[in-house]
């Protein structure tokens, strides 16, 4: 059983070799949210997630023989990061088992840390199996993403700071994949505060520990934002731990990991991957749930694919307004796209885009349609562009 002693040792053992990062509150999102919050930056690591602190604790735990023979470990993510990263400084040869599909970005910075990359497999399962079986072929020793009572008493280190930083804390809002995070801080955090609350987080197309542990059936999906936190099977350790110390599970949608993902981008100035925002998104959800409460979030990682940021910003600016797509019919005479464009510029409206269409429409064969991808400051400043189009004598609408 994983103990409070356990995570004590991990401690000393990782003590000056991660990075003990930032815990401080957020003033602009306790404002937001209505609770005070405060954010652990886990995204500061060097290989800017927690992931180190359980790979860095299991690999000072082999033996002199386990050593010499090398690891093994199975990951498309952050896991892979600092297995190869710690091992390298620790002068071990480290095979990471990735599957056929991982982006080469992560498969390069993966390689850069020293490691042997091994793709096999088109899911997960498949190249887990391959890891395993390279571990029994050559005597490795196997290194679990979470689901090793040393892997989660090295993530449990967070607890210990966080509450020596902020002693009051009512609760502690934590993400779960594997729930080797949330089962080593659990443990350490209930030790120290046996009254302060711990909720688990998970996405709504992954939700295999509230199935696990509330016995529902909820389906799985196939792909989330959050992809931190996209295990389809907790960990048999962690949901022992999960079971006996964690006091509530809630739900998020991807729409709540992506406001929460931008609202840290713009207020905090940080980047935070997915699965670290959805700490932030709980408290966006449920806000009556938090409201007034000391809450201690942990930015887990910081790996995000850029394709996939930009993504989420321009969503974020539809939803907020600050991006609009507009449709404007006129009649067809010369000078009536310069007239259009004058007054949105006069009502203070940038064009992104502009899509002219004559063919394509049900408008008489005189009219022509224009769509027109808008950035404006919010959703009011979108009705004074509208307004302003309809007193210039035009159909305008949101598209």
């Amino acid at each position: 059983m994983l103990t409070f002693a356990d995570i004590q040792a991990a401690a000393a053992r990782l003590n000056g070799a991660v990075l003990q990062t930032p815990f401080v509150e957020s003033r602009t999102l306790s404002q937001i949210t209505g609770a005070q919050v405060y954010l652990k930056f886990e995204n500061l690591q060097f290989t800017a997630s927690f992931k180190e602190r359980g790979a860095l604790n299991k690999l000072l735990m082999l033996s002199d023989a386990e050593r010499a023979r090398g690891v093994v470990a199975m990951s498309a993510g952050n896991h892979a990061q600092g297995v190869a990263y710690h091992a390298q400084r620790l002068g071990l040869r480290a095979v990471i088992v990735m599957p056929r599909f991982t982006p080469g970005v992560k498969v390069e910075r993966t390689r850069g840390f020293g490691a042997e990359v091994v793709l096999h497999g088109d899911t997960l399962a498949e190249a887990r199996a391959h890891a395993y079986q390279l571990a029994q072929e050559q005597q490795l020793t196997f290194v679990h993403p979470y689901d090793d009572e040393a892997i989660a008493a090295g993530q449990g280190t967070l607890a210990l700071e966080i509450l020596q930083a902020q002693p009051d804390l009512d609760a502690l809002v934590i993400a779960i994949g594997g729930g080797g995070l949330i089962a080593g801080i659990a443990t350490a955090a209930k030790a120290i505060k046996p009254e302060i609350e711990i909720v688990g987080v998970q996405t709504q197309r992954f939700p295999s520990m509230v199935n696990a542990l509330r016995h529902t059936d909820l389906p799985m999906g196939t792909s989330t934002i959050a992809e931190g936190i996209a295990v389809t099977q907790p960990g048999v350790i962690t949901q022992e731990v999960v079971q006996r110390c964690v006091d509530d599970l809630l739900l998020v949608d991807e729409g709540d990991i992506e406001q929460a993902v931008l609202m840290l981008l713009e207020i905090e100035k940080t980047l935070v991957e997915g699965a670290g925002a959805a700490g932030l998104a709980a408290l966006l959800r449920y806000p009556a749930r938090f409201k007034g409460r000391k809450i201690g979030l942990v930015l887990s990682g910081g790996n995000i694919d850029p394709m996939l940021l930009a993504a989420i910003i321009e969503r974020g600016m539809v939803r907020s307004g600050r991006l609009a797509r507009v449709r404007v019919s006129a009649r067809d005479v010369p000078g009536v796209l310069a007239q259009i464009t004058a007054t949105v510029a006069g009502a203070g409206a940038n064009i992104e885009e502009v899509h002219h269409q004559r063919a394509f429409t049900m408008l008489a064969a005189q009219n022509v349609e224009i769509e027109f991808v808008l950035q404006t400051r919010g959703h009011t400043h979108v009705s004074e562009v509208l307004e302003q189009l309809r007193r210039a004598g035009m159909e305008a609408a949101l598209v």
